[in-house]
């Protein structure tokens, strides 16, 4: 039986703009709960809260596009699948999720000024988005990857 071979532009499109989707609504979220003046989110005491969901959101958001990006590179440069490429595609997606979802969880419960544990996700989710974007800049500085011709 072979291995089925995976289509890392979809998977990765796909990601993008779901998460691009909910991130977008976590932030549409966030304005509404600005523009109906909840306290649970606006008073002082909650701006640690406050604080961790807009990072969750804005983390969220730029991981989204960054993920839409890498799709649509996949398919300008082809030359970029090598080896290292399930390593740092499932890299780039776990840190997709591990990055906002620390930041969102930090929020939800939290301790004074101090974010809650769910926190601890983010140094996780941080190791990975690093790896992701070595493996793809080595990747891109490949001497395998030529310069296309301009269409005429």
């Amino acid at each position: 039986m072979t291995k089925p071979v995976v289509d890392y532009t979809r998977r990765h499109l796909r990601l993008g703009w779901w998460s691009l989707l909910a991130f977008a609504t976590l932030g549409l979220g966030l304005e509404s709960l600005h523009g109906f003046k909840i306290r649970t989110y606006l008073d002082v005491s909650n701006e640690t809260r406050r604080l961790m969901w807009t990072l969750a959101h804005a983390h969220g958001t730029l991981l989204a596009i960054l993920n839409i990006v890498f799709g649509l590179s996949l398919r300008v440069v082809p030359e970029l699948t090598t080896s290292q490429l399930p390593f740092a595609s499932s890299a780039l997606a776990g840190a997709t999720i591990a990055v906002p979802a620390a930041f969102f969880l930090g929020g939800i419960v939290f301790y004074g000024g101090d974010p809650g544990l769910g926190i601890l996700l983010l140094p996780v989710g941080a190791f990975l988005l690093l790896a992701a974007i070595f493996l793809i800049a080595r990747g891109v500085n490949s001497p395998n990857i030529r310069p296309r011709s301009p269409r005429q």
